[in-house]
């Protein structure tokens, strides 16, 4: 039985159900157009459901050894082992992605599992100090109840996992929203992936749904205390907006309009291989993608040269082909909006060096410089595999250039000097920033996230650890306490 079959469910309490709306959502391959699965959407009443399922779990689960909890992630993560060319098989289909970024994505994500692992017996409580005599102060920390995990289509089994594993790892219970665009990667296979793992019924649960059908009801509703949601910027200020106008904490993961910088004296075969991986991995559909790649004036031309012959060898097609390096795009209104961007900045002037070009979803790179400095396309996140080159002159004007932009997610710098490089990275207004390495990184225990509109709060390490629980002050009083009256 196809995955495609098998999973394309609501999962609630630990039973695989069809959804109770009145339409559903398609589930496309983006590179031939297949239908891989039709999914009836959940309704508010069944995100009522779930929420519920996962309250009344919870609180069971919260009391359960975390050597238990330990043992059942590390069934997940031979589970994931095992079932690596199956999941990756998937992701090409319902991703577009190529095979070398469908592996990249599962094998960091087991990663990420090895992490959440350790977290389920890692939290410790403290005992502080009192300027009160005979005080004991105990600080516990606590699990929050349930966590809302909404997730993106570019990388959502990786992206979703991120938030599910370490939730569970620290006592909670989780309910995902996987992307229209990745209902089965993103939801099915994950929870899957759990229920055959052994977790208890309730604790994780997966609603396919679009807000056209049920709102703000997974933001709104009382059970969720955390909401952890990875998209655009756009959707994330509505999502942090009513999150806290029902005191709800919030992690944002958002857009980015990431600048490789490449300095005067930088290795420029290198920054030329780092430059290209980070505009074009996964077809620019990447929120840490180099949109942006600023070039010192004095290298700019050779640069320039070795850069576009590099993507003008780049393959563009079916990502099943091991030598593909350019899928499609999501969906074809995607693939539209692109190409007409694309349109309106040659309209404005841009200097086109490489001009690709559109087959359906397939959009092949292009490359433009010569772009005004006030134009917005330097200021926007652009998802899909153009690349803007910009020269500047000195570092000043460097940092200046990289900072002019509202996001701030990620970033990459250029030099032969390491010291240089992080001089450089300390004056980016970014929450993450590489020397000598692609704007494109993620490690388990590196703090991600992003500064300005590219999000609030940090997932990984300790950073998840206080994404996920709550603090309890406890004091205890050795004697009597004399009271004033």
């Amino acid at each position: 039985m196809s995955i495609f079959t098998e999973l394309a469910h609501q999962y609630i309490d630990g039973e695989w159900l069809a959804g109770t709306g009145s339409w559903d959502i398609i589930d496309v391959n983006p590179y031939n157009g297949d239908k891989l699965a039709a999914i009836t959407v959940a309704t508010v009443e069944q995100v009522d459901l779930a929420y519920r399922a996962a309250a009344r779990a919870q609180r069971v689960w919260a009391e359960t050894s975390p050597y238990t909890r330990r043992s059942i992630l590390e069934n997940v993560l031979r589970l994931t082992a095992e079932r690596e060319a199956e999941i990756v098989e998937a992701m090409i289909d319902e991703l577009g992605g190529t095979r070398t970024k469908a592996v990249y994505e599962i094998q960091l994500a087991q990663e990420f599992l090895r992490e959440a692992i350790q977290l389920a017996v890692r939290p410790e409580g403290r005992i502080l100090p009192s300027p009160v005599a005979g005080k004991e102060n105990r600080v516990q920390r606590l699990p929050v109840g349930v966590v809302s995990v909404i997730s993106p289509f570019n990388f959502p089994f990786l992206v979703t996992l991120k938030s599910v594993a370490p939730a569970l790892a620290l006592g909670n219970a989780v309910v995902i929203k996987p992307n229209q665009n990745a209902p089965v990667v993103g939801g099915g296979v994950i929870a899957k992936l759990f229920e055959d793992a052994g977790l208890p019924a309730g604790l994780l649960n997966v609603l396919v749904t679009d807000i056209a059908e049920i709102g703000d009801a997974l933001l709104t509703h009382p059970v969720p205390k955390v909401i952890s949601f990875a998209g655009s910027d756009r959707v994330g200020r509505h999502v942090g907006a009513v999150a806290a106008r029902h005191f709800k904490r919030t992690v944002l993961e958002l857009s980015g309009n990431s600048a490789l910088v490449v300095l005067d004296d930088a290795d420029l075969d290198y920054a030329v291989d780092a430059a290209v991986f980070s505009r074009f991995v996964y077809q620019g559909q990447v929120c840490m993608a180099a949109n942006r790649i600023l070039v010192d004036r004095s290298i700019a031309d050779e640069f320039t040269a070795k850069f576009t012959a590099k993507v003008k060898g780049l393959k563009t097609g079916d990502p099943r082909e091991a030598d593909t390096q350019i899928g499609p795009l999501i969906n074809s209104f995607q693939a539209d909006a692109l190409t007409a961007l694309v349109d309106r900045a040659i309209e404005d002037g841009a200097t086109v060096l490489v001009r690709g070009t559109t087959r359906g979803n397939l959009v092949e790179p292009t490359v433009l410089t010569g772009i005004a400095e006030d134009s917005p396309l330097l200021g926007q996140e652009i998802f899909g595999p153009v690349a803007l080159l910009v020269p500047f002159d000195g570092e000043e004007d460097g940092v200046r250039l990289a900072n002019a932009t509202p996001y701030g997610l990620s970033g990459a710098v250029h030099t032969r000097d390491v010291e240089r490089g992080i001089r450089f990275a300390q004056r980016i207004e970014t929450g993450m920033i590489h020397v000598n390495d692609s704007t494109i990184g993620d490690e388990p225990l590196a703090a991600f996230g992003g500064e300005k509109a590219s999000g609030l709060g940090r997932l990984n390490g300790s950073a998840t650890v206080e994404a996920f629980t709550t603090q309890k002050w406890i004091s205890v009083q050795h004697g009597r306490t004399a009271f004033p009256f």
